[in-house]
């Protein structure tokens, strides 16, 4: 019999692709390819120990030959908490000028950098100009603190001024597209000469504006990372107080919204009337599930509630809303009421938190923890497992099981579908394992430094970083190991993620690009 050799190759491919042993995949928004927003990465081949090198004499440089299982690595700004995202060849990633790329941009900005994932080589950058309200809006020296979302040739990101905008993931290199065509006055800035832009400038295809639009006020920051379904973007507006912390001065203002992805256009509007409720600010990033055949999106409310949205904007007289299904109060009434029934006043140690973490969708059930500004430092917390089967005010009926040992927290969780077991960190720096259908406790590390971004687990090991810098790289096991500990020399801020078998890991000033058994690569270098 003749053997046929192209059919035995494809079948062989086949069979080493659903044995894990081949697999490469993009890392296109936070939380990957679930669009529930889980930290977890099916990749396997992940380094387990890396040394990310040593800064070369009187720079901020490193010496990429003094590296470890280091691809590349990429200079940043000096403030850098967005996390990376890796789409169709590039590397998306916010950060400040304090390095500028481009010399005709010199003053403080907040920018957007699109890298080569090959190399990490410069291509463009969206170098957006500071709101002119100050620190109350736009806090001084911030860079692009939201993960973009990248479908197909387009790139979606909130910037620091409070909008959304869709990019040509090209940027400039391939003209301008439109139908927005005033670049050379948004870079200018409000009142001043317009800037020309050139190759290496992002070329905007629409943008909204949330303050001009609907009269938001964000309170320092404006940060959502957001998520597409259909034809339809869903964003938080950063809705919040202002300077004086006692005011909201949008009350009526909408906290989440839904637009076209197309052309920008407002589509729908929350009908869950948050805005005289809020807390603090509102930075929390929408996740997306589906319940008996019917999509929902999630959203954790400044106000300290959960919400499931119907995602299908609902048209009421000249308006349209995004109808709620479900709502849960995730703050228990001990946060919110002392001993003798005083109300706990906010940001007390002891007292109640709004959501700022991303909700998790996994098998039916939604994951989130409570907490606060990291400004206001540590204080009580809770996670909670929410069943998203139910309907109407389930605070009551909704509750699956709920842990009350972690802190205040802004991360989301990790959780191994294969063993079924959940990840979760809080700001104080703890890291718990817990068991996802029971929150059964295995065990807790203590990082010994606050930690503002979240765990990643992925091919038996959990990634994390903390304030200090240190990263450790511990077992996904109910028995606590750590493998590695690594002090990458300048805070962590962002979350770890992996795309097409590399490990990226933002510090605040160097993107690093780590993957196992790696030779160092110099600008401009080609594939072979």
């Amino acid at each position: 019999m003749t053997r046929n050799t192209p059919a035995l190759a494809l079948a062989v491919c086949a069979t080493l692709i659903s044995a894990g042993f081949v697999h490469a995949e993009d890392w296109p928004r936070w939380g990957g390819n679930d669009p529930g927003r889980n930290m977890y990465s099916p990749a396997k081949g992940l380094p387990s120990t890396f040394d990310p090198g040593k800064f070369k004499a009187n720079s901020e440089e490193v010496d990429i030959s003094t590296t470890k299982n280091v691809k590349w690595v990429a200079k940043l700004g000096s403030q850098t908490y967005g996390n990376p995202v890796v789409a169709n060849g590039k590397v998306y990633v916010g950060t400040n000028n304090a390095s500028p790329r481009d010399p005709k941009y010199k003053d403080d900005r907040s920018c957007l950098y699109a890298l080569n994932e090959y190399n990490g080589d410069f291509l463009w950058q969206l170098a957006v100009p500071k709101l002119a309200s100050g620190k109350v809006n736009d806090w001084e020296y911030l860079g692009i603190l939201a993960s973009p979302c990248v479908e197909g040739d387009r790139v979606y990101v909130v910037t620091n001024r409070c909008e959304v905008v869709c990019l040509d993931a090209q940027g400039m290199t391939n003209g301008n597209d439109g139908p927005f065509k005033d670049e050379a006055k948004y870079l200018g800035g409000p009142g001043k000469p317009p800037i020309e832009p050139g190759p290496t400038d992002a070329d905007i295809i629409w943008r909204y504006d949330m303050m001009d639009e609907l009269g938001v006020f964000p309170h320092n920051a404006s940060n959502c990372s957001v998520t597409i379904l259909g034809d339809r973007v869903y964003t938080c507006t950063s809705n919040g107080q202002d300077w004086t912390h006692v005011n909201i001065p949008s009350p009526q203002s909408p906290s989440f919204i839904a637009l076209d992805k197309k052309t920008g256009e407002f589509l729908a509007e929350d009908d869950a009337k948050i805005g005289t409720n809020i807390k603090h600010g509102q930075w929390t990033s929408p996740s997306l599930g589906k319940i008996n055949g019917k999509d929902q999106v999630y959203f954790g409310g400044g106000d300290g509630i959960l919400y499931a949205f119907d995602p299908t904007p609902q048209k009421e007289g000249d308006s349209a809303f995004l109808k709620k299904v479900w709502w849960f109060d995730a703050v228990p009434e001990d946060y919110k009421f002392d001993k003798a029934g005083k109300p706990i006043k906010y940001p007390a140690a002891e007292g109640p938190s709004e959501i700022n973490a991303t909700p998790v969708f996994y098998k039916n059930r939604v994951y989130v923890p409570i907490g606060q500004d990291p400004e206001h430092g540590e204080g009580v917390g809770r996670l909670v497992c929410v069943d998203a089967t139910k309907t109407g005010d389930i605070t009551k009926t909704g509750l699956i099981w709920d842990f009350k040992e972690i802190h205040r927290s802004i991360s989301t969780v990790s959780i191994d579908p294969e063993k079924g077991l959940l990840f979760v960190a809080d700001f104080s720096g703890f890291i718990f394992y817990l068991d996802a259908e029971t929150g059964k406790k295995y065990w807790e590390y203590d990082m010994k430094s606050h930690m503002w971004g979240s765990t990643l687990v992925a091919d038996g090991k959990v990634y994390c970083g903390d304030e200090d810098g240190d990263v450790r790289v511990l077992a996904d096991d109910k028995q606590l190991k750590v493998i590695t500990e690594v002090n990458m020399g300048s805070p962590v801020y962002s979350t770890p993620i992996v795309a097409n078998g590399v490990l990226y890991i933002g510090t605040q000033t160097h993107l690093f690009a780590i993957a196992e058994g790696a030779k160092p690569l110099e600008p401009g270098s080609k594939p072979k």
